[in-house]
């Protein structure tokens, strides 16, 4: 295959749940380790609250681009970085 892009999709197939499921767990098996979950993180004890803030441009685009280089959610890196700055440990992650 030259490029991904090239890749004709016409005789592909989609995966199903059960092979994601078996992967998932050749994985855990092989490598001895545990797979992160993914989505939502567990609210625990400490509930999150929905607010809405505005932030300028360039900090977004900061934000997006350190939570992109750490492999979280930009919403999760700004909130670490409060907490942070407050002297509050963050929450660790899954």
């Amino acid at each position: 295959m030259k490029k991904a892009k090239e890749f004709n999709f016409s005789k592909a197939r989609r995966v199903t749940p059960g092979e994601t499921a078996a992967f998932k767990k050749a994985i855990e098996t092989t490598f001895h380790i545990k797979r992160p979950s993914r989505g939502r993180p567990p609210k625990g004890l400490d509930k999150y609250r929905d607010v809405h803030i505005r932030l300028h441009p360039k900090a977004l685009e900061w934000a997006h681009t350190q939570a992109r280089h750490r492999g979280i959610g930009y919403q999760t890196f700004i909130n670490e970085v409060l907490l942070q700055r407050a002297h509050i440990a963050p929450m660790p992650h899954k």
